[in-house]
């Protein structure tokens, strides 16, 4: 069933208000998640485990086995989509070294992540968002570069949507950027994807949001076996790890714990993929990632970068990380037998339309305040317009300081708006809104005096 959401209109400042209900999906964006093609995500499937192993540290000179025939096959899949994107989409596979650690790695290694970049038809929009999955795998030992490693859930899911994601969203135009990313390293300590966030960090990429894909095609836990392909979660932090000791003043001050970039964009995620993918719950988790664990969006967000980690809703343990091998009657390996590929569509969709929204939308709103001049139970925010893309208007975003989503959206055409609640009761955000309905990420406001 389509999503219905209640938008409250407000006129100028105040007193008149209109309410009206209408259904927020994009044609363009509702066709790409219709293209997703369950079919062509188990053909990706088969072929990733096809390689035999994607160890990191396998062979990368045969064609036919290791993580080098592997990355090559992406890169090829990406060229083979670029033919249908009028000369916006490249692909190559972005190559460095790491020596061993004594470790993970026990010998120099060449580490290579395969790349497409979707170009946005905006040359001022400088923004960028990236997607990715983890194109190496494992089995129990994790300096075992022989042993066959189907990784078909970890991570084969992942960079099966990512694929499907480059194949759908080339055809269309954005004005911002995509990048889809297959990394390698995962399982070796995260590198391929530290190695790409410490470029981003270096060379200034405005990277908005970077979505990691690791385990999203499995339905059942390794404990109770029961199917549920209806949830989804999306780990996030809620503060800062990049430079949080010269922020931690202000969060604690304006009661902000929940609301880091990373935190809002999980919201978006939610809202958004709940409204183009039916039949699926997006569940908020508030930590990084698993406990004590991590994944590929770990260095982006200790770069500073928004990025959350999508991933199943519960995970088999009978089928990550371990050799393949039957004991007491329970099969062991991550086999794509065990996949449920309709689960793995709606995952890769809600992929699709976060991205499809983002890159579609308006920049954020910029210099966003809320103001202080006066003691008041209203209030009222101001802003300036963004700087890349035409607006219809803005949403300001209000929930109570307890929920964990945003609860009402006013809508004005102004950049500034008066609601008739309390600062001292609500938090607030602001979001740019396309003149095809698209948002923006939110901006929570600053101190305005």
């Amino acid at each position: 069933m389509n999503k219905i959401y209640t938008t409250i209109f407000l006129i100028a400042f105040g007193a008149y208000a209109q309410a009206q209900t209408i259904v927020n999906r994009n044609q363009d964006i509702e066709s790409m998640v219709k293209s997703v093609n369950k079919d062509s995500l188990k053909q990706y499937i088969s072929t990733m485990v096809n390689f035999g192993t994607r160890s990191t540290l396998s062979d990368i000179k045969s064609k036919t086995r290791g993580i080098g025939a592997a990355r090559n096959w992406v890169v090829a899949k990406f060229n083979q989509f670029a033919k249908q994107s009028d000369g916006r989409l490249t692909a190559f596979l972005d190559t460095t070294t790491f020596q061993s650690d004594g470790k993970r790695i026990d010998k120099a290694t060449l580490l290579g992540n395969a790349v497409a970049i979707l170009k946005g038809t905006d040359t001022n929009d400088k923004r960028v968002y990236v997607v990715s999955g983890h194109l190496d795998s494992r089995v129990t030992d994790v300096m075992n570069r022989t042993s066959d490693a189907p990784g078909a859930n970890d991570d084969g899911s992942g960079v099966a949507g990512v694929i499907e994601a480059a194949r759908i969203m080339s055809k269309y135009k954005f004005s911002a950027t995509i990048i889809f990313v297959a990394v390698s390293g995962e399982e070796q300590s995260l590198l391929g994807s530290g190695f790409m966030a410490a470029k981003a960090k270096k060379e200034g990429w405005n990277i908005d949001a970077m979505l990691n894909n690791d385990m999203i095609g499995s339905n059942n836990s390794s404990e109770t076996q029961i199917i549920d392909n209806t949830r989804l979660r999306v780990f996030s932090e809620g503060l800062p790890s990049y430079e949080l000791d010269k922020n931690a003043k202000a969060i604690r001050q304006f009661g902000l714990e929940n609301d880091g970039k990373s935190r809002q964009l999980a919201r978006y995620v939610k809202e958004v993929g709940e409204r183009y993918v039916d039949q699926l719950e997006v569940k908020l988790i508030y930590r990084n990632d698993r406990f004590l664990r991590g994944g590929d969006h770990t260095p982006f967000v200790e770069n500073g970068f928004p990025a959350v980690r999508i991933t199943e809703m519960n995970e088999n343990f009978d089928h990550q990380h371990q050799d393949l091998r039957t004991e007491n009657g329970i099969r062991y390996g991550d086999l794509q037998e065990f996949m449920d590929f309709e689960y793995l569509r709606k995952n890769t969709a809600v992929n699709i339309s976060v991205l499809a929204n983002l890159a579609k939308a308006p920049s954020s709103p910029v210099e966003v305040k809320i103001d202080v001049k006066n003691l008041s139970n209203s209030s009222y925010l101001y802003w300036k317009a963004p700087t890349n893309g035409p607006v219809k208007g803005y949403y300001v975003l209000m929930r109570e300081t307890s929920s964990p989503v945003w609860e009402k959206k006013f809508f004005t055409i102004a950049t500034e708006l008066k609601v008739p609640y309390s600062k001292d009761n609500y938090l607030f955000a602001v979001q740019s809104v396309g003149k095809d309905g698209s948002e923006s990420l939110p901006v929570v406001p600053g101190i305005g005096r």
